[in-house]
C-alpha cells in the first residue's frame, strides 16, 4: 500500500493514544481519585484526567502521595493510586509502596520510566533506571507494559493483584514512549479490561471451623486480637456479632479501634499485660503474631506458660510464622466469621463469668487510676493532660478520623484516645514508619468526607510538614496538633562536649509551627494549657478550615523511644559509655 493510501486510510480512522487508553482503563474500574506530584512524563496524562473527571490531588513530594494512596486503598478496599515521574520521583514513590505492601493495603504506583532498549544497554537516559528490577523485591508484584494495546490487560493484573487474596502494593511501570503510542480507538476500547469480582471471598473448610471451635470451647480464659485486618474487611457488623455471642474480652490493635467502641464492655485495652499474661486461648482476628505482639512469646505472654492460637487469615503462609497455631482458619474474615457464627448456633456458651469478671475489674481499676491524669490542666503540658484535651474532643464528635504518628505522642495517644466507629483510626501500622502524617490525613479527607485530626510529634511532623501547603491548597478540613517538646523524645538533651553543636536529639527551641500554616493561608494557634487546646481543637473541627495548633509540651515529659526503647541495642560497654555522657550532661 503506497504512503498516500496509508495517509486516507488513518485520516478514516479515529486514533487513541497510551495516554488515554491508561486513563480510561483506570475510569473502567472505578478509580475516581489520582495522588501524584507531577513532571515528565505523566504531566499530560495528569491534565487529561483532570479534564475528564478524575480528581487529581498534586503533592510536594511523591513519598507523601504514596502515603495517601495506601491509606485510600485502606480506606476504600480499591486500590489507591499513585503516579510519579521515573527513577528518583519512583525512589520516593517506592517507600510508601512497600509501606503498603507491609500493612497489607491495596495501592497501585504508576511510574514513568525510560525505555528499554536504553537501559539494557545502560546508554544514559535521563533518570535512567531499572525500575521493574527495583520494585519486584518491595511489592507483590511488579509488571510493565510495553504496548498500547496491552494497557488494558496491564492494568486489570495490576488491580486483581492489589486487591485478591492478601492486599498488598503493586507496581505498574510505563516507558514514556508508550504514552504517545497511537492506536484505533475502537480497537484500543475493545481492549480494555473491567476486573469482574476482583477480590472473590475465600470461604474456610468446614473441618478447619469445627477444630476452631473445638479449641475455643476448652477455654477457661479466652481472649479476641482484632487486627488492623479485620477493620479492611469491612465486615464490621459480622465482627461485632461473633465478639458479643462469643462474650470473649476483646484487645484492639490500634487501627482495629473502633472496629466496636472503646468503651464496649468486652474492651479488655485497659488491661492489655493481663489479658496476654493470662489467656490461655486466643483467637486472632486479621492481626499477625509479628513484633507489635512480641512473636505470641516472651514475657509479656507470661511464659512458660502456653497459650493456644486460633488465627483466622486469608494468606495460608502466615500461620505458624512464630509460634504454633492450634486451630489455623484461612479465609476472608467475613466468611470465616460468618461460619464460625453459623456453628455456634443460639445456645453457645459464653466465656467463663470469672474471668470476663477479672478483665473488667482490673480494666475498671486502670481507667479510674488514669482518669485524674487525664484531667490536668498543668502549664506547660504533659502528655496526659493534653491528649486528655484531644480525648474530649473526639468523644464529642466520633465521625472524626484521627491520624496519629510520633514517638510518645503516638504511645501515649494509642491508648488515652477512645476510638467508636471503625476505621477511624490511621497510624504508623505495621513498620512504625515516620513520615505518613499528612499524606494519610490527605487521603483520610478526601475518602471520607469528615473531618481529619491529625495528632503529630515534632519529630514525626517534620518528616511531611511542607504538606500542609497541600492541604491548604485544597482545602481540606483537616486540624493538625503537633506536640512541640522542643525535641526527639525530648527536648533536654545537651552535647557532652559542648561547643557549638546542639545534640542531635534536639531542635529549635518553641518553633512556631503555627506561623508555617498561616503563610500558606491556614488558620495557625499557639496553645500552651490543655483548656486552650481543647478549645481550639474544638473550633477548628467545627469550621472545617486547615488549621495547625502548636502544643507546647514539656521538654522533659517524654521518654526515650516511646514503647520500644527495649529494641534499642545494648552492651555493657555502651551503657557505661552513655551513663559518662549523663553525668557530664549533669555537670
Amino acid at each position: 500500500m503506497s504512503q498516500v493510501a496509508v495517509a486516507e486510510v488513518q485520516a478514516e480512522q479515529t486514533l487513541t493514544d497510551g495516554f488515554h487508553l491508561l486513563l480510561d482503563a483506570l475510569k473502567l474500574n472505578g478509580v475516581e481519585t489520582i495522588y501524584t506530584v507531577p513532571g515528565i512524563p505523566i504531566s499530560d496524562l495528569l491534565r487529561i484526567a483532570q479534564g475528564e473527571g478524575v480528581r487529581v490531588l498534586s503533592f510536594r513530594h511523591e513519598q507523601h502521595a504514596g502515603f495517601a494512596a495506601s491509606v485510600a486503598g485502606f480506606l476504600t478496599k480499591k486500590p489507591g493510586i499513585c503516579m510519579t515521574v521515573s527513577a528518583p520521583g519512583f525512589l520516593n514513590g517506592l517507600t510508601a509502596l512497600a509501606n503498603a505492601n507491609v500493612n497489607c493495603w491495596p495501592m497501585i504506583l504508576i511510574s514513568g520510566s525510560s525505555e528499554r532498549e536504553v537501559i539494557d544497554l545502560q546508554q544514559g537516559d535521563y533518570e535512567e533506571m531499572d525500575q521493574l528490577a527495583i520494585a519486584r523485591p518491595h511489592c507483590k508484584a511488579a509488571y510493565r507494559i510495553l504496548n498500547a494495546e496491552d494497557i488494558g490487560i496491564g492494568v486489570a493484573r495490576a488491580i486483581r493483584a492489589a486487591v485478591s487474596g492478601r492486599p498488598g502494593g503493586v507496581y505498574l511501570d510505563i516507558p514514556g514512549s508508550l504514552l504517545g503510542q497511537v492506536m484505533d480507538e475502537i480497537e484500543g476500547q475493545k481492549s480494555l479490561v473491567e476486573v469482574i469480582d476482583p477480590a472473590p471471598a475465600q470461604i474456610p473448610a468446614p473441618a478447619a471451623v469445627d477444630r476452631a471451635l473445638d479449641v475455643i470451647k476448652g477455654a477457661k480464659k479466652p481472649l479476641i486480637i482484632l487486627g488492623k485486618g479485620a477493620a479492611y474487611a469491612q465486615a464490621d457488623d459480622t465482627v461485632r456479632e461473633f465478639v458479643e455471642k462469643s462474650g470473649i474480652p476483646y484487645l484492639p490493635m490500634s487501627m482495629a479501634k473502633g472496629l466496636l467502641p472503646d468503651t464496649h464492655d468486652q474492651a479488655a485495652a485497659a488491661a492489655r499485660s493481663l489479658v496476654l499474661k493470662e489467656s490461655d486461648v486466643v483467637i486472632m482476628v486479621g492481626a499477625r503474631l509479628n513484633w507489635l505482639l512480641s512473636h505470641g512469646k516472651g514475657k509479656q505472654w507470661g511464659e512458660p506458660h502456653s497459650t493456644k492460637f486460633v488465627q483466622i487469615d486469608v494468606e495460608p503462609t502466615e500461620m505458624d510464622s512464630n509460634v504454633e497455631i492450634a486451630a489455623p482458619l484461612v479465609g476472608d474474615i467475613g466468611s470465616v466469621l460468618g461460619a464460625l457464627l453459623e456453628k455456634m448456633g443460639d445456645n453457645w456458651q459464653k466465656a467463663p463469668t470469672d474471668w470476663v469478671t477479672a478483665v473488667k475489674e482490673r480494666k475498671d481499676a486502670n481507667i479510674q487510676k488514669m482518669a485524674a491524669r487525664l484531667q490536668n490542666n498543668a502549664v506547660p503540658m504533659n502528655y496526659q493532660g493534653a491528649l486528655g484535651a484531644l480525648k474530649r474532643v473526639v468523644d464529642e464528635r466520633p465521625d472524626a478520623v484521627v491520624v496519629n504518628e510520633g514517638a510518645n505522642t503516638l504511645d501515649f495517644a494509642r491508648s488515652i484516645i477512645n476510638m467508636h466507629k471503625p476505621r477511624k483510626r490511621i497510624d504508623v501500622g505495621t513498620w512504625g514508619v515516620m513520615g505518613i502524617g499528612m499524606g494519610s490525613a490527605v487521603a483520610a479527607a478526601v475518602e471520607t468526607g469528615n473531618p481529619v485530626l491529625a495528632i503529630e510529634g515534632d519529630s514525626a511532623f517534620g518528616f511531611s510538614g511542607m504538606e500542609v501547603e497541600t492541604i491548604c491548597r485544597y482545602n481540606l478540613p483537616v486540624c493538625i496538633v503537633v506536640f512541640n517538646n522542643n525535641g526527639i523524645y525530648k527536648g533536654t538533651d545537651t552535647n557532652p562536649l559542648g561547643g557549638p553543636d546542639v545534640s542531635p536529639m534536639v531542635f529549635v527551641e518553641d518553633s512556631r509551627y503555627d506561623l508555617m500554616m498561616e503563610a500558606f493561608g491556614g488558620v495557625g494557634v499557639r496553645v500552651t494549657a490543655p483548656d486552650e487546646l481543647y478549645r481550639a481543637v474544638s473550633e477548628a473541627m467545627d469550621s472545617g478550615k486547615p488549621t495547625l495548633i502548636n502544643a507546647a509540651i514539656d521538654p522533659a515529659a517524654g521518654k526515650e523511644s516511646g514503647n520500644i526503647g527495649n529494641l534499642n541495642p545494648t552492651s555493657v560497654v555502651t551503657q557505661q559509655k552513655l551513663q559518662q555522657l549523663q553525668q557530664m550532661q549533669q555537670k
